[in-house]
This record gives C-alpha cells, structure tokens and sequence, in this order.
C-alpha cells in the first residue's frame, strides 16, 4: 500500500489499471479503490485523472453506468468541466451506456466545446439509432473535419440510411472556403457501400404481378397496387393512385423511399402539408418555341461539363423528350387555296436555322424525337399519336405519363394520360368535380370548358389535381374531355385529370392503335384498378374538396375581352359589349366616351368602302378545332383554319365541310399554334391604319383557349373565345357588337333575314357526320409518315458532331452566358439586401406581360438589337421564334406593349422607372438583375419559372398587399435570410425591412428542399450541371 504518493503515482496507477483487458471488470475496480483512497487521503485530482478512470468505465459492463454518472458528479464537485478532456470522456462513456439526455445534458453544461465534443455527440446519436438528432446535431456545426465527415457518413450507413449518407458525400464535395474537405479512403469505402445497399431489388418486388394475355402467354408484368391489401388505396383519387404507382415501381430506398410511398398511400392525411415526393414521368413533352432554348441549354451544358473535365455525353435526356415544331408557322397569308403552301415556305425562309438546329438535337441526343413541321399542334398530335397510355418498357407495365415545356400539357389529361407543365412536386389535394346530365343541342365543348373554367377560378385551385367523375363524365366525347383538360393553366390547376374508360379505348381504336395494345392497355388498368368502369360499383373516392354540375346548365358562351375566365353568355353579349365600352379601364373596361362610343371610321378596302367601329372583327381564327359547324363573310376580316393535325383536313375534305369553309375564307392556313400564340400575321395596311389612327377597339374571335390583350395581335384589343361555330358566325356578322338571339346574322337568297338558330346544327347531325367521315385509316396513313417531314425538311443538313458549333453571328441560336464562368462551387443565396423596385404590377399578370411570344416591336431593345446584327424588320419573326438567343429573350422580358406599371402613374407599355434617379426607361434598360419578386399569389407555371431561374418567390401573408402596407415602389428592400441554405426551411416565413422603416412577414414560395438547392446552386441549370460531374 503506498502512503501518501504523489497525483501522479495514483494517476499513472489508475490509468493502468483503467486501460487493461482482463475479460472482467477486476482491473478496473481496483481503479476505483485507488481514486477512493486519494479522495480519502485529501488528495485532489487533476484533469487526467477522470479521462483514466472513464475509459475503464466505458469496459465496465456491471455498474459502469452508474459509476459514470458518480464521475460526473466529482467532475462537477472539483470544478473540472471547464476541462474538455474530461467532458469529451464523460460523454463517450454516456453514450456508451444509452444515456443520451445525460450526454446532451453535459454537452450543454461544458464551458468549452471542441470539434470533438461535437463529433462524439454525433456519432453517439447514430450508434442509439437516434438518425434525426445526429443529423440535426451535425448541422449546427461550425466547423467539420474529415473525422466529422466520416463518422457521420459511416454511421448513415451502419444505421441502413444509405440514401442520406450519399447526400451528406455530395453536399461534402461541394464544400468551399475553409470548409473544404476531401474525402479519404475511409470516405469512399462508405460511399461504395451505401451504393451497394442503394443496388439492392426494389423493396416492393414480391408485388410484381404477371399479366396474362386471353389467348395464353402475358402482356408483360406490373407492379400490382391491390396486391398491397391496403383500404386506403381503394380510396384514393385514380390521378394520386399513378402517383402511387409510380413511387413503387421506383422504389430505391435513395431516390424514392418506403416513407415517400407511405406518404401518398396516406395521401388524405399528408396533402394537406406540403408533403414533397418524388414522381419520375414516363416521357417529356416540348414544341419549338419552348424545345429550343431546351436543346439550347443541353448543348451549353455539355459544353461546360467538358470544361469542368467531364464526359458531354452524359447530358442526354433520361426518358424519351418528343418535340413537335408547331410554333413557328404563321398567318402570312390568308384566304387562299395556296395558303398552307406559301405559310410553309415563309416558315422555313425565316425559321431554317433553327430547324436545323432541332434536326441536329435529334441526332446528338439520345432519346430525342423531333416531329417536322407542318405535321399539326403539339397536344392534337400527342393525343392522336404518341401518348401510349400504358408502357411497356423491358415487360414492365406502367402507365403513361408525361411532363411538357409546353403550360397546355394537360389537355393529355382527357386521354387518362397524367400531364402537366414544369413544376416541382408536393403531394398535391385533388377536387372531385362531378358531371351528371346532358349537353342540350347547340352547346358545344367551347361553352362547357369556359363555364367550367369560371367555376374552377372562383373555387381555387391553383397546385391542385382536378378529378372528373360522375355519369356526365360519360357523356362528354374525348375531344371535349381534351378541351376542358386544355384550359389547365386558365384555372391554375396542375392538371384536369380523365379516367380511363371505354370512351378512353374506343378513342384509341379510332385513331389507329391497333386492337392488341388497346386490349393490353385495358386488362393492364383493369388488374390495377385503375380503369373507370361507369357500370360497375366503385368504392367512393374521396377528394380535398367537391363541385359539381349538370351539363343541361350550360349555356351558348363566349369569354373576353381579355380574361379566359370572363365567361359572358351569348344571350348577354351584346349587353356586356356596351359595358365594357363604359366601364373604366380594366380587365372589363375600356372608358371609351359616349361621343366615341358610336365613331364611325370609314376607308376604302382593296377598292371598296368600308365602315369600322369599336367592337369589328378583324380576326377570326378557327384553332386546332375537332369539331366545326354559312353567305358572305366581312372581306376585311383576317380569317383562318389551323387544324390541330392534318387528320382533320382528310375529314373535313372528305364530309365535303372543307369546301364550304374554303367559300367563307376559312382556308387552312398550316398545321401549328398560330393566331392563339400571337403568330396571326399583319393585318392589311388599310385596315391597321384605321384601327390605330382612330383609336378603334378591334375585335378577334378565336377558338384558342388565350385572349390576354396584346396576345393575338397588337392591334386587336378585344379578344373572345369562342367555339369554332361561333367564330365562324362572327365572322358572319362582322362584330362582336350583336344579339345573336334577337339580331340576325344576315340575309339568305331570298332576301330573308338568317338567324343563328336557323344554321346551327343538331348535336346529332354532328354526331352522325363525324361517325361517318372520322375513321382510323387517316390516322394510321398520316402517322405512318409523320417523322419523314416535307422534302424542305428533308433537304436540311446538319453536322454529325455531338458539340454544337456556336455561330457568334447568329441571332436565333445563341450560347447563354450563365455557364461560361461557372465552377464547381456553388454560389449559395445572395444578398437582398437595399434592393430597387424594378416594376409595381397590379392583379392578372400573367406569362403574356412577362414573356410576350408574338411580333417584336420596332421600336423595342429586341428591335433594336436585331437591327444592329443586320436584320430587316420584316424578317424579325417573332419573341417565341427566337428564344433560342438569350440576347434577344432578356430584352423580351415585359416587352408586353399593354404592360400597366404603377410606377408610370397610369401610362401603359413595357417601361419602368428608373430608381432612384427617376429616369423613364424601358424594362430591359432599368433592370441590373433580379433577385426576387413579392407577390400576394403566383400561378404554379410563374413560381416555378423563377425558381428554376434562381430567382426568390416571396407571398405576402393574408391581409397584406403593397397597398395595405403603403409601399411606393420607391423604397429599398431587404429580405432576411440566413446565409447558410441549410438553416431555411421550405414555406417558412422571412422578414422584409424598407429604408423608410417598414417591416412585414412574407411567406418564402419554395416548396421543396430541391427548389431550396436550385436557388443555392443559382438555378436548375447550374444544380443538374454540377450534379452530373460529380457523379
């Protein structure tokens, strides 16, 4: 026994009785009796001797708990947990034994705290399953080291959370600063197995159901929904069921997760909070004028991926992309046999460098389809041709779904095909909207989609689903189911979803898919209880919310002037017409004064003496029509037939419908989205000088499904929708200044008066011409041919290279900037800090006022920059043509010439002013680049456009508005945010100060962790490029 020692003789004694391994805890309780017997002999310890003492504690399997947590006490009692030795001893020991909240306990208490306190924290968490904490924990760290990194990532791993193990590695790598931190060997070895638990068979495997043919063998094998034996699925919407099935066929446990699927299978609990989930679409949908700043941005990337030294060829699209050119005919020349003709060879005179930019992506790309043009609209031929409504890829059956460029996707929705815009995913509510009744003869889909679209606008449904159900539903052909889907972005839905039904497979049979894949498509949906079979019992769906409507309610309909959703009945229109004359300026309103109201302005038209007033149709526009209904139409209209495909020219040539049309000026003039996208065409010079010398409200009547002002035509500021009858009538009558129940249309032969009614078709006899005239082999013989184009098509000339050749000169295929100096560091969140107000906008704007597609103006900065680089005005086509060039799309941007800013005072046009020194300028002039944009609500496609910029959407909260809260436009904002991305929460609420000492709340509109890290990488671009590389 040694009597009175030294500490260092007890302590070099405690430590080695606390480090042997003698298989029991006899050692170490000796240990014990040494540190008694100084306590005892009134010797203090010093700060090595707990570390000795504890490591033997962590050994001790009977009483080393307990005995830690005497430790801890004699720690406290001699003043030594300002000793980070000793608390990094005593927490490992805690952790050690579970005692997790004595462990955070002390953590809290210590005075001081180094990196390894943080790491054994973390790593003690994962090692009692404690994920969540450990990650919590692991982000309010300061500083990291390679230990951190690796303890961390191991203990995903080890804890079988292999998906966020991978995520810390890529978020590791992207690390700058003094925050760099490179990965070892231990690093990788975890990454390696994290990816061989990631490789494992999808968890849902023992679901994968065979599908057998009647006549024996199988149709391939699915991924069985009922084979989960879960109520809740019966329950579910059938639009949120291909959410499901999607999630499952998926299911990786890193992409796409066991909770992600839990998550929509419990969808009528988790749709309510934001819920993200993964959804990956079966193909992607684009036309030209949104295609080629698509194939653009590809091209670009794989430029800066050979930079940053990757592989270029690893940007391909992962899915089939289908492009179909239908944006960039317009209406040159009307009236005309030989109008389709001559549109085409003015189309490809002023669009052949960007055709041959299309027909190069082709070929580039891997799974890439490009449709020539001249073969019709996007969305006719995706209904007619490529929508498959059930795949089967490798025998795996699955249903077809699809993601367009294009904000019209959905009318694929009325297929049973879930399509929608760009957008990304939150687990959305659906409204069931249910049909019962019959449309009365007369009323055609045009007066049903706009009362419906009414309906929608004042339920609400912005980011939501639309579901239709209910027998009406069985009563609508599947061309009018299309219609109502293709007013999506009217309503603000994300999509108007359709069942599939047998309406659904006798569509299918009609434009020519043959009997095999129709059979295959339906035992497929049948077996996953995904067909709506309107003669059976169904469990009762549930939805978010409820509307409904008898067909027999609806009403002979047009909507304008300048809103899809001002419905005005026909009986009304006349009536409303005046008002809109009176009314102030607005949406419904154009002020004009009682001695204008009834001006008369009168001319001489190719010879001959005309009268115009205020409410003259000058446009009329039959577009990408699929149903038609007669003798003199106003010579001065501009009139026009756009079939959505050239099926519709057979029938309409074949029922003899054609010839009648030809004998009104309704020739066609080509096959693509022409006066509804702004590409009508001039108006004669006689008739425009009238119209803009005496400040003539104009009227066009389209059968288009937008009538926003400016859209159409700059001249015409009136603008209706209306079913393609009525066009026709409008036409007739040569104003929209009419009763149609009261005033006739015109006069027969006979010099009587012809009414409406007395041309207007029976449901019927529509029924019955359609039946006889629309057959499967015009779609089977035009969609045999539909790739091979046109011999100008044909003739183009493209390069084999994988890289695209930049032309410096070139003014419609131009390199974008935003990648030339990228790194692979991303730049994080910038500062709003003393920003400018760029522009101040009232309600209703929409995706016209910030990025017009129709003519460029001559006397703006695109102007201006085209004529700089040596083009004639004649050949500046227009905004949608060349947004291939980022030059001339920047200075595009609110080039809308009805723009209404506040800070103008009431002056309409694309110009702003200029703060602080004052100066009117236009937008493109006074911008320096935004950062954000505070709204009190965004339509999904806007929200979702600025973020994929990089660019901050901010909600006012309820009640407030810049006119509640006296904003001039003229302040300097700040909006507080935390530098460091990982500290914002999605949806959260972020203060905003003004330099005139304002304060309010606004609601941050990123709805997802992924659109948190867009805006981190400075957009979706820079995110997927470095994302790539780094794989």
């Amino acid at each position: 026994m040694i009597n009175n020692p030294e500490i260092r003789a007890y302590n070099v004694m405690i430590r080695a009785y606390g480090c042997l391994e003698g298989g029991d805890d006899t050692y170490y309780f000796k240990a014990l009796m040494l540190y008694k017997q100084m306590l005892n002999n009134d010797i203090a310890p010093n700060s090595l001797t707990f570390p000795f003492l504890l490591k033997g504690c962590n050994r001790w399997q009977c009483g080393g708990a307990t005995t830690g947590q005497v430790i801890h006490g004699q720690v406290l009692k001699f003043g030594f947990l300002n000793d980070v030795f000793v608390g990094n001893s005593l927490i490992s020991l805690f952790m050690n034994f579970g005692l997790l909240s004595n462990a955070r306990k002390l953590f809290d208490e210590m005075f001081v705290r180094d990196i390894v306190s943080w790491n054994t924290m973390v790593v003690g968490y994962l090692r009692n399953g404690e994920v969540d904490m450990a990650l919590n924990l692991f982000r309010k760290m300061s500083r990291r080291n390679i230990i951190t990194w690796n303890s961390i990532i191991t203990g995903l791993v080890q804890a079988g959370h292999a998906k966020e193990s991978l995520e810390l590695f890529h978020e590791m790598q992207f690390l700058s600063g003094d925050d760099v931190v490179k990965p070892d060997k231990i690093t990788i070895a975890s990454v390696l197995s994290a990816c061989s638990q990631l490789a494992s068979e999808n968890v849902f495997k023992g679901i994968l159901t065979s599908l057998p043919k009647p006549g024996g063998g199988e149709y391939g094998r699915f991924y069985s929904l009922p084979a989960l034996n879960d109520p809740r699925i019966e329950r579910l919407p059938y639009s949120i069921s291909i959410l499901l099935e999607s999630a499952i066929r998926n299911c990786d446990n890193f992409k796409v997760t066991q909770k992600d699927v839990e998550n929509i299978i419990d969808w009528e609990n988790t749709s309510e909070n934001q819920t993200e989930i993964p959804f990956m679409p079966a193909r992607v949908l684009l036309q030209d004028a949104t295609g080629v700043p698509v194939l653009v941005d590809l091209a670009s990337m794989r430029d800066a991926v050979k930079k940053l030294g990757g592989d270029p060829n690893k940007i391909s699209p992962l899915i089939p992309g289908e492009l179909v050119i239908d944006h960039s005919v317009q209406v040159d020349v009307a009236r005309s046999e030989d109008a389709v003709q001559a549109n085409i060879e003015f189309e490809f005179q002023r669009n052949k460098e960007r055709f041959g930019f299309l027909k190069w992506g082709s070929s580039a790309f891997d799974n890439v389809l490009v449709v020539p043009p001249g073969s019709g609209i996007v969305h006719q031929v995706n209904l007619e041709y490529l929508g498959r409504v059930v795949f089967n890829t490798g025998g795996i059956l699955y249903p077809d779904s699809v993601v367009g460029t294009d904000s019209h996707t959905p009318m694929i929705d009325g297929l049973g095909i879930a399509g929608w815009g760009p957008m990304s995913m939150i687990l959305p509510c659906v409204v069931g909207f249910k049909l019962f009744g019959k449309l009365n003869d007369g009323v055609t889909a045009t007066d049903l989609v706009l009362t419906v679209t009414q309906m929608l606008r004042k339920h609400g449904v912005v980011g939501k689903f639309i579901e239709f159900y209910g027998e009406g539903v069985g009563e609508l052909s599947l061309p009018d189911r299309a219609t109502i889907a293709n007013m999506c972005p009217e309503y603000g839905a994300t999509m108007a979803f359709f069942p599939v039904d047998d309406v659904t497979l006798e569509y299918l049979r009609l434009t020519g898919r043959c009997e095999e894949t129709v059979s295959m498509i339906k035992s497929y949906l049948y077996a996953n209880r995904l067909f709506n079979d309107y003669k059976e019992v169904h469990h009762e769906r549930v939805y978010t919310s409820y509307l409904q409507l008898d067909l027999v309610d609806i009403e002979p309909c047009v909507s304008g002037p300048k809103r899809p959703h001002d419905r005005v009945r026909l009986k009304d229109m006349k009536a409303d017409w005046h008002a809109c004359l009176h009314n102030k300026v607005g949406f419904k309103g154009y002020e004009i004064s009682k001695g204008e109201k009834d001006k008369v302005v009168k001319f001489s038209f190719q010879g001959h003496p005309i009268d115009l007033k205020h409410g003259s149709v000058v446009i009329a526009a039959i577009t990408s029509c699929t149903n038609t209904s007669n003798p003199s139409v106003k010579p001065w209209i501009k009139t026009s037939l756009a079939p959505g495909s050239r099926v519709v020219t057979e029938y309409f040539i074949q029922s003899g419908l054609q010839k009648y049309l030809n004998k009104l000026g309704f020739h066609t003039v080509g096959y693509g989205c022409t006066t509804c996208i702004g590409n009508s065409g001039e108006l004669d010079k006689s008739v425009a000088s009238a119209i803009s010398e005496n400040d003539i409200i104009a009227a066009s009547v389209l059968s288009g499904n937008r009538n926003f002002e400016g859209r159409v035509h700059p001249l015409t500021r009136a603008n209706y929708l209306a079913s393609p009858p009525l066009v026709v009538a409008y036409a007739l009558a040569g104003t929209v200044d009419i009763d149609f129940y009261e005033e006739p249309i015109g006069k027969g032969k006979n010099g009587i008066n012809v009414y409406l009614k007395d041309i207007w078709p029976s449901n019927e006899e529509v029924l019955e011409t359609r039946q006889a005239y629309v057959l499967p082999e015009m779609f089977k013989s035009i969609y045999e041919a539909i790739t091979k184009g046109n011999p100008m098509w044909d003739k183009l000339s493209v390069p084999s290279s994988t890289l695209y050749s930049w032309d410096p000169n070139s003014t419609y295929i131009h390199e974008p900037p935003y990648f030339k100096n990228m790194t692979m560091e991303q730049p994080g969140l910038r500062k709003i800090k003393d920003c400018y107000c760029l522009l101040m906008f009232g309600d209703g704007i929409t995706t016209d006022h910030i990025s017009p597609p129709g003519s460029i103006h001559k006397d703006s900065p695109a102007a201006k920059y085209l004529i700089e680089h040596g083009v004639d005005h004649k050949d500046f086509n227009s905004y949608g043509s060349r947004r291939g060039n980022d030059q001339v799309m920047v200075r595009g941007t609110f080039a809308n010439i009805r723009l209404t800013n506040k800070l103008l005072n009431g002056e309409v046009g694309p110009k702003t002013v200029h703060i602080p020194t004052g100066e009117k300028l236009t937008v493109y002039d006074a911008a320096m680049g935004v950062k954000a944009v505070i709204a009190k609500s965004f339509e999904r496609i806007h929200r979702s456009n600025l973020v994929g910029m990089g660019i901050v959407p901010l909600c006012f909260k309820p009640g407030d508005d810049a006119e509640t809260l006296q904003l001039t436009g003229h302040e300097r904002f700040t909006v507080d945010l935390p530098e460091n991305i990982n500290d914002i929460e999605p949806s959260q609420n972020v203060n905003v100060a003004t330099d005139t000492g304002k304060y309010f709340t606004c609601k941050l509109c990123l709805d997802t962790k992924v659109e948190l890290a867009y805006i981190d990488h400075g957009g979706i671009l820079p995110y997927v490029i470095r994302n790539l590389i780094k794989r």
